[in-house]
């Protein structure tokens, strides 16, 4: 894969869609401000960038508000699922550190008992960090799929996402994702940059972060569309 050309293609794509239009480009600043504010409560920023996910093209228009904003919950709900191997293993084996070293305290500070129980902390959150990696990079196959078919339900059909990885390539994808997160560094270097500017440096953030939710999903979504879905 040339994921130069993407990245590319994605810039064009998200210039086509905000340069000269600027009534959108606006709409979708606002929504990154409310979606920042809510903690993504209300996400229909996610759930425009859910139809920008999908392969629409050229750019879709921000309407039907409602479908945006079960769509960006579609997302939350999505990932969070994803991510309950993580937090499990985190909380079991985290807990259980933690209550090894309240037990250790309670018991006079034995050295040993204290030491086990900041291993099992230590490694429950090693642990968890290298699952929730792991299922990182399924669960954004799986909404990139709910994503193309629009059904929430496909997101959790772990044979096709799994056989539709392995065709595209595990290492294609994890690249892609390995490149879109060294943009995604750049791109947050300019913006603690531009963030120092008092008041106009926020504003510009905010157009910046629309523009940005734009090309990261159109990129993704080249990538996935580079090999045909199973069925």
């Amino acid at each position: 894969m040339d994921y130069g050309t993407v990245i590319s293609r994605a810039f064009e794509y998200t210039k086509d869609a905000l340069v000269g239009k600027w009534m959108q480009w606006i709409i979708l600043a606002v929504l990154s401000l409310v979606q920042a504010l809510t903690l993504s409560l209300v996400p229909l920023l996610s759930g425009y960038a859910v139809r920008v996910l999908g392969g629409k093209t050229p750019a879709p228009e921000i309407d039907q508000w409602g479908k945006l904003f079960i769509d960006g919950w579609k997302m939350n709900i999505i990932m969070l699922i994803y991510m309950l191997p993580a937090i499990i293993v985190f909380l079991v084996l985290g807990g259980i550190g933690a209550i090894g070293l309240f037990a250790s305290e309670a018991a006079g500070g034995d050295p040993a008992a204290a030491g086990v129980a900041a291993l099992s902390l230590l490694g429950g959150f090693l642990l968890a960090g290298l699952i929730a990696i792991i299922m990182a990079f399924i669960a954004l196959f799986a909404v990139l799929r709910f994503a193309h078919t629009d059904s929430l339900g496909e997101a959790f059909y772990f044979g096709a996402i799994l056989g539709h990885i392995g065709k595209l390539g595990w290492g294609t994808w994890i690249i892609a994702v390995i490149v879109l997160l060294v943009v995604a560094f750049i791109y947050s270097f300019v913006v603690g940059l531009l963030v120092s500017i008092p008041f106009l440096g926020w504003i510009i953030v905010l157009f910046l972060n629309a523009a940005f939710v734009v090309f990261y999903s159109r990129y993704l979504a080249q990538v996935y569309e580079d090999t045909p879905a199973p069925a």
